[in-house]
């Protein structure tokens, strides 16, 4: 494990750029260039902007971009002078951004060029300066989204920041606002401690070498790719590709040949599409395979062979796929153990900067998340006798100094000894891994004092044939399932036997939710049945971690 004589982040950096010096760190796929010691050249001029600027110590500093190297060079800049930085994602509305940086009391402004527009007419906040991440470049107040291409970098070769400011272990270092699955957005303060703690705590559940290779995918702006995507790959010395188009089948699949990373951080939903969209209907094209593949050993061995090929599409030299952000789907769990994929589980919060427990390939339990990482303690409190669940309660160097702003709010979730009150419910099993079952805002409370988690529900529900994703909500004392059914592909499948009516179709919907509704009452407890099957006729909307946002169909 790596020995920094203070957890900062400046003091991180330092190391890095003198132990990895010719080492690559952050570049753009396709982009051969930016070794540790150019990081270093890079850091140290926009620290010298900001210096310039008159931004000092403490200051508020706003960072609203897709990801790229430059989003880390300004992340760090902003760290080196020991500012705060207040990432933003890039998924919020102009409104949401205002208020964030109107309540962060943020004076001066990062944003990249394709998200300018969100912030061009501000009217509550005045910012004393805007800065184009991609170029660096000041952009005048009032400028027009097509002219700020054409502004000179504010960068100077004469105007460098070479020592770093010395900040504190405790001192803030960045506030986090998160994406609020109940509609209220928090400011999470999070200390240089936290984040730099928690970076080189992940060390003891997967190692990290200057040689690995990281491809990042999710919101730099998040906890989750902050911690595990940035500060971790390098601390040792790591290098991270960025893409500089989202996402999709046509740019990743390239883009993994390409990198063939080692590393990759993943949300749930990434890999259970992958499962249920192009792995799964081969294995029920016909009849004859559906039939084979309902036996145990087949199974495994038709798995096996898909994982290889699945490994292989990755670029063929992963060794960690880490998977957080929600729980994993059953069936696409087991498919991953059978083919034998390095995933990993994470479980933890913004609040917690933000992994708390997890378990690295080969050591992961089927729907655990596995013991607590190594110098965290986890407890349950007000446990259920009859089931062992309870809220998960955390401590450690990595839990937040608290919500800015919100002493109350803080005071709610921060117990006076120092444990965190997660707000999710789990168990742990004999051997100390711990096992999610949801939150406790979302658990239900049947007839009878049973307690619903409507996760498990989903679960079942989302192995049903048709279904992308669903709900499950109590209405008028009633559980309902919301369904958000793929309808091309029930086109496709009777396009056949019929026109493609639109009467036809919504008559094959009807059928297909009452096959539904047996199906998954036949799996879940008789309590936990489902009384009323609704079609979702638009996708959910979700947080940028990808849950969906439960507030908006309670």
């Amino acid at each position: 494990m790596r020995k920094l004589d203070k957890l900062t982040i400046p003091e991180m950096l330092r190391s890095s750029f003198a132990e990895f010096k010719d080492e690559k760190s952050l570049v753009f796929i396709g982009e051969d260039y930016r070794t540790y010691t150019q990081l270093k050249s890079e850091v140290q001029r926009v620290a010298g902007l900001l210096r310039d600027l008159g931004i000092e110590q403490g200051d508020k500093i706003g960072l609203l971009s897709n990801n790229m190297p430059n989003w880390g060079i300004t992340f760090f800049a902003i760290s080196w002078i020991g500012a705060v930085a207040v990432p933003i994602l890039p998924d919020f509305s102009p409104a949401e951004i205002e208020n964030i940086l109107k309540h962060s009391d943020a004076k001066t402004l990062f944003v990249s060029e394709n998200l300018y527009n969100k912030v061009q007419e501000f009217e509550s906040i005045k910012l004393n300066h805007v800065i184009l991440v991609d170029t660096f470049a000041l952009i005048p107040e009032n400028q027009a989204k097509e002219e700020i291409t054409n502004i000179p970098s504010a960068l100077s070769d004469e105007v460098v920041c070479e020592t770093s400011v010395e900040v504190g272990e405790d001192d803030l270092a960045s506030i986090i606002y998160t994406s609020g699955t109940t509609g209220k957005s928090k400011g999470v303060m999070l200390t240089h401690r936290n984040l730099v703690w928690n970076a080189r705590q992940c060390h003891t559940i997967q190692e990290v070498r200057s040689t690995d290779r990281f491809l990042s995918l999710l919101p730099l702006s998040h906890t989750f790719e902050n911690t595990l995507g940035l500060l971790l790959p390098i601390m040792y010395g790591a290098s991270v590709y960025y893409l500089k188009k989202p996402p999709t089948a046509r740019v990743l699949l390239p883009a993994l040949q390409e990198v063939k990373p080692t590393l990759m951080l993943s949300v749930p939903l990434i890999i259970e599409k992958i499962y249920k969209q192009q792995i799964l209907p081969k294995f029920q094209k016909n009849g004859i395979i559906r039939a084979l593949y309902k036996v145990p050993f087949i199974r495994k061995q038709l798995h096996q062979i898909a994982g290889k090929k699945l490994y292989e599409t990755f670029g063929g030299k992963l060794e960690f796929f880490g998977i957080g952000g929600a729980k994993l789907d059953r069936q696409a769990e087991i498919f991953l153990r059978e083919a034998k994929f390095p995933y990993a589980i994470g479980y933890g919060l913004t609040e917690t900067a933000p992994l708390l427990a997890g378990a690295g390939p080969g050591w992961t339990k089927l729907q655990g998340v596995g013991p607590a990482l190594e110098g965290v303690q986890i407890k349950l409190d007000n446990i259920d006798p009859r089931t062992g669940e309870g809220e998960i309660l955390a401590k450690g160097p990595n839990v937040m100094k608290g919500y800015f702003k919100e002493p109350e709010l803080t005071k709610e979730v921060l117990t006076e000894d120092g444990w965190f009150r997660t707000g999710d419910l789990g168990v742990f099993d004999k051997e100390g891994y711990l096992h999610m079952k949801g939150r406790i805002k979302n658990m239900i409370l049947g007839a009878s004092g049973e307690n619903i988690y409507p996760e498990e529900i989903e679960s079942v529900i989302n192995n049903f044939r048709h279904v992308v994703e669903s709900l499950v909500v109590q209405r008028k004392g009633k559980l309902v399932a919301l369904v958000h059914l793929n309808v091309e592909e029930l086109e496709e499948k009777y396009h056949m036997m019929r026109d493609q009516a639109e009467q036809f179709i919504n008559e094959k919907v009807d059928e297909t939710l009452k096959e539904l509704q047996s199906y998954v009452n036949s799996r879940v407890s008789k309590f936990a049945q489902v009384q009323l099957v609704l079609v979702q006729p638009t996708p959910f909307e979700r947080t940028p971690t990808q849950k969906i946002k439960r507030f908006l169909y309670s």
